[in-house]
């Protein structure tokens, strides 16, 4: 059962916690936003689309803003609470680290949880759900926007240009339209506006031209006819889109019992076993993580007496981006056989659960024990040396201001 000290402690950790969840998640949606723009204007495709893409990588950006967002907030609850002595009154009453850190192992336990549920399950289906909509995308199943003031392909032999285009795209004005047969006949259309209309057939729009003159020839002939029109319908046929590959032909788009059914498949190539072996013991790494997390931000959080330095905090993110690092060169160098698949994964695993655990022993074990204390006066020497250098600096530049 909960005591009040730890509802009061889940209080500090939610917090910041979801807040760094949430940044995290943006800031790496907002990069990946732009170059899907990018992307989708290069091909001609809806806007709305982009939207649609991105939502398909949230459980992707999750699988790494998840840890980050766990560690950030145990490691600011904890500094929190050592910057304002209650850290301090706690271990005078009694409390050990090892009975602080019951809240932050459920809260480690929950997203551990959450964790397998993204990476082994949800995960593998957002990401063939975003590779369709890039081929959905290159093939034109998506609809192509017409581009103003460029010759657009519609159809086999079929090129439309527009001069302005309104309401999205429904109301076009300024059209050219040239339309080549396989018999050798020729269509060249000119209209003040028109319009796509849907028809029964999937497979054919109906391009409606209102104002225009249809000039039509034919090799039987010398000269061609014109034709002036109030109102003219011109058939166009779509292209032909191939189908989509079935899911499962990466091992991005496996979820964790169908790559450990293939890691076993007596079928199964060397090759195939070595990469789903690799992606099978990366996504179990990075659920089993989530428990070492705990240990290294109560380590860190606890900043040296008589000092307010928030180093732990950016040793801890650059330790678990490292990590995280480690893990994916780790699954590209065992899924082509240069590593073992396993030794991969878990060697890397062993030697930062052995030293989150050291940083945690030093602190809760140790007597003043402080994990990252020669860092602090390190990095406070060379603060130092830099404010005297600016310091000296300043005179200087007083002088010559004044002289100027």
């Amino acid at each position: 059962m909960l005591t009040r000290f730890d509802r009061y402690l889940a209080r500090l950790i939610l917090v910041p916690l979801i807040s760094c969840l949430t940044i995290a998640a943006m800031l790496l949606l907002l990069d990946k936003m732009l170059k899907l723009f990018d992307f989708v204007m290069n091909e001609g495709g809806p806007v709305s689309v982009v939207w649609r893409m991105l939502g398909n990588l949230i459980p992707e950006y999750l699988s790494l803003g998840i840890p980050i967002g766990v560690m950030l907030g145990i490691l600011l609850a904890f500094r929190s609470l050592a910057l304002s002595s209650e850290l301090d009154a706690l271990r005078a009453v009694g409390i050990s680290y090892n009975r602080m850190l019951r809240v932050p192992m459920m809260f480690a336990l929950l997203f551990a949880i959450v964790n397998v549920g993204i990476v082994g399950f949800l995960q593998p289906y957002s990401h063939y759900a975003y590779e369709g909509l890039r081929f959905e995308l290159r093939s034109g199943a998506l609809g192509a926007s017409i581009k103003v003031g460029e010759f657009a392909k519609l159809g086999k032999g079929m090129t439309l240009r527009v001069e302005s285009s309104r309401n999205k795209g429904r109301d076009l004005s300024g059209l050219f339209v040239r339309a080549q047969a396989a018999d050798g006949k020729a269509l060249a259309v000119t209209a003040d506006s028109g319009t796509f209309l849907a028809t029964d057939d999937p497979d054919v729009i109906l391009l409606r031209l209102h104002h225009g003159t249809l000039v039509h020839s034919n090799n039987a002939t010398t000269l061609p006819r014109v034709l002036s029109f109030e109102q003219h319908d011109l058939p166009i046929n779509l292209p032909t889109m191939g189908a989509f590959r079935a899911r499962g032909d990466r091992n991005m788009e496996l979820t964790l019992p169908e790559l450990a059914r293939v890691d076993r498949a007596a079928d199964s190539t060397r090759s195939d076993k070595l990469q789903s072996a690799a992606t099978l013991n990366r996504r179990i790494v990075q659920c089993v993580v989530m428990f070492l997390l705990p240990f290294l931000a109560v380590a860190l959080a606890v900043p040296p007496k008589r000092s307010t330095s928030a180093l732990g905090v950016f040793v801890a993110i650059v330790l678990l981006v490292t990590y995280h690092k480690l893990t994916e060169y780790g699954e590209r160098m065992g899924s082509i056989g240069r590593v073992d698949p396993v030794l991969a994964q878990w060697v890397p695993f062993t030697l930062f659960a052995a030293l989150c655990l050291w940083l945690y022993y030093t602190l809760a074990y140790r007597p003043g024990g402080q994990p990252i204390g020669f860092l602090d006066r390190w990095f406070a020497k060379i603060a130092s040396l830099i404010g005297k250098a600016m310091q000296r600096r300043e005179p200087y530049r007083n002088d010559a201001l004044s002289a100027g």
